[in-house]
């Protein structure tokens, strides 16, 4: 398994298509919901993912502060069906707390998190600050870590 971290302009054809097909595949048909994918926030951010026999199976983006709040943020966080239960989606966002603090020198993040998985990023030191909230008609809970 092979850990990449590439800007969005460092991406070849096949790599963009493969993480746009992923994220939906997962977003929108497993979760049926009906949304903007792409979003722009894409061009400001980091992306990470693990590949394996080429294909990449978990992905997430860390998106530049100033974008989405005024922390960075991670976002996108998904795992191809057939390699979950396999702590790929905690271990990518440890290997993006790492690539965050000690090449970006960021400090803290905000995330906008399902509801339902309150207590996994709870696990991984985030802290809810606010309400529950519908976004894409699923409910949120806005989340925040310090490094």
């Amino acid at each position: 398994m092979t850990l990449t971290t590439k800007r969005f302009e460092e991406f070849s054809a096949v790599e963009l298509y493969e993480i746009l097909k992923l994220r939906n595949e997962i977003f929108v048909c497993e979760q049926d919901c009906v949304y903007q994918d792409c979003d722009d926030k894409d061009f400001k951010s980091y992306h990470m993912y693990y590949s394996e026999n080429n294909k990449i199976i978990a992905y997430l983006r860390i998106v530049d502060s100033g974008v989405s709040y005024e922390t960075p943020s991670i976002g996108r966080v998904v795992v191809d069906i057939n390699h979950r239960r396999k702590k790929l989606s905690s271990n990518l966002i440890t290997e993006a707390f790492a690539f965050a603090k000690n090449t970006l020198n960021y400090s803290e993040f905000t995330i906008s998190a399902q509801h339902h998985l309150l207590n996994f990023y709870g696990s991984l030191g985030f802290v809810p600050t606010s309400e529950v909230y519908l976004e894409d008609n699923i409910p949120h809970i806005r989340m925040f870590k310090n490094l």
